[in-house]
């Protein structure tokens, strides 16, 4: 049986998982998981890219001693916008910057006076906003000037990692989509955008098509592992991207949402939809496995429950999925409501407190048990998904019918199931490991082992489960949704 390492990193922790393909059946297997956090120094939030590299590197020798020595390829996904530079020599220059730099909100803010959102939505259809790279280079530019005037490539967070690996320089379509530097429904950069902003076309490495093989992994990474060469193909580099090729979306009345850190909704498009309610309800066009698109939205996710959980593990108390649920039950229903994407929970310094906050300044009653706050974090997220996905079926004139929910975040089946019943829509909850998987299907289509998207789906739906959830109609949650949607409104304008 053939077998290869899928690497998924998330803005959370990172995985290898061990893929293996009989030829009819796919079989997943975890071989290794280290976390992974922005680190704060000199009020910059940064990635420790090198100890993520020792990291999957470390995976890879756990993987050889449990006797997978002869593997194919490798591939990796990452989350999107993140990257970082090298110089002339090939050396990296600096740990890279993290997308929750709060620098990043006035760069962008100084950037829109040489180019304005509707211009860069138009010409990228990519949703302004301050963690897009564009801005982030602009934010160097201002704040580090030397640190870029000594860049001679810039690589994507997936691509830099897979240069670590077999030394070769390029930037794979999905994860180039997410930095509003590429031109709309093509693969090249848009020059007219670096342009007006002062950053050269020559530091950004060529876009590569997912499904294609990047190079064989360097001599070094063989002597260091004991390990014969491997190929290193580049995937759908954007989690999200690698997330929907492994769902099994039935047609196109199906909505799939990836779950982690962030929740992505969206649909399949062939072209991007820069049509200007798209840019005013805040959607994006990102690239798929396919080379076409996926209309979604940017939606918080269990960050804030994450984020929480932070608190009172400083605070010495005890959490678990099995303790949170208990405490869910008990708490009183439609209490308190927030808008999730607020920007004042991008990354306070005290996410219960924060939130307390806003109900307070909203007149509502003020969580102030576990389970008050954990039941106001799900309800709200619920309520925020389905006020996407109404706009989603205005943008694409079709009924969405159901929900297929891929990611980490669906072992939380009180997310899944208020989800369901939010929508009034059926959820079909699977693959978990969804990002992996779709991973390990852009190596197995590279590598001729499966022909092309369509078998590949068909070969998921046979390997691994799925699980169900029907919506509980109730009248309150129609009226807790109206309560939600005005605060939205309210809080927003």
């Amino acid at each position: 049986m053939k077998k290869v390492w899928a690497f998924d990193i998330g803005a959370s922790n990172g995985r290898l998982m061990l893929n293996s393909f009989d030829g009819e059946k796919m079989y997943l297997e975890e071989i290794y998981r280290f976390p992974n956090h922005p680190i704060h120094i000199t009020n910059h939030y940064y990635w420790d890219i090198l100890s993520i590299f020792s990291e999957m590197k470390k995976g890879i020798q756990v993987s050889v001693q449990q006797g997978h020595d002869k593997v194919e390829s490798l591939g990796i996904d990452t989350w999107g916008v993140d990257f970082g530079l090298l110089s002339k020599t090939g050396e990296l220059l600096a740990n890279p910057y993290s997308y929750r730099n709060p620098q990043n909100a006035k760069g962008m803010e100084d950037a829109l006076q040489h180019i304005t959102s509707e211009e860069l939505f138009r010409q990228t259809g990519v949703e302004t906003a301050p963690i897009n790279t564009v801005f982030q280079l602009y934010t160097i530019k201002q704040q580090n000037p030397a640190l870029l005037e000594s860049a001679d490539t810039l690589l994507l967070t997936p691509n830099l990692l897979a240069y670590l690996f077999c030394g070769k320089k390029n930037n794979e379509f999905t994860i180039s989509s997410t930095t509003q530097m590429l031109r709309a429904g093509t693969t090249e950069w848009e020059t007219d955008i670096l342009k007006r902003l002062g950053i050269s076309r020559d530091l950004l490495a060529p876009v590569k098509q997912p499904l294609t093989i990047a190079g064989d992994t360097l001599s070094s990474i063989h002597k260091e592992l004991q390990i014969d060469p491997v190929k290193v193909i580049n995937v759908a580099g954007h989690d999200t991207a690698s997330a929907l090729a492994a769902l099994p979306l039935e047609d196109d009345q199906s909505v799939f949402m990836s779950c982690g850190t962030w929740v992505l909704i969206g649909v399949p498009v062939d072209q991007p939809v820069t049509q200007d309610k798209a840019m005013q309800w805040g959607f994006t066009n990102e690239g798929t496995i396919e080379g076409k698109y996926r209309l979604q939205k940017n939606n918080m996710g269990m960050w804030l429950l994450q984020q929480c959980r932070v608190i009172w593990e400083r605070e010495g108390i005890d959490t678990d999925f099995e303790k949170e649920n208990y405490l869910f039950e008990e708490a009183e229903p439609f209490r308190s409501v927030i808008n999730p994407d607020d920007p004042r929970f991008f990354n306070p310094e005290n996410m219960i407190m924060e939130i307390q906050l806003y109900c307070q300044e909203t007149s509502q009653p003020i969580p102030t048990t576990q389970g008050e706050m954990i039941r106001c974090i799900l309800e709200s997220l619920a309520m925020k998904y389905n006020w996407v996905i109404n706009r989603l079926e205005k943008l694409t004139s079709k009924k969405l019918k159901r929900i297929h929910m891929g990611g980490g975040a669906i072992r939380n089946k009180k997310l899944c199931q208020l989800t369901a019943n939010a929508t009034n829509r059926e959820v079909v909850a699977g693959p978990v490991e969804a990002s992996s998987i779709g991973n390990a299907i852009g190596q197995w289509i590279a590598l001729g082992e499966i022909e092309n998207m369509k078998q590949a789906r068909e070969i998921v739906q046979h390997s691994f489960s799925v699980q169900h959830y029907q919506p509980t109609k109730s009248s309150s949650w129609q009226s807790a949704y109206e309560r939600f949607v005005h605060l939205v409104d309210e809080t927003s304008s």
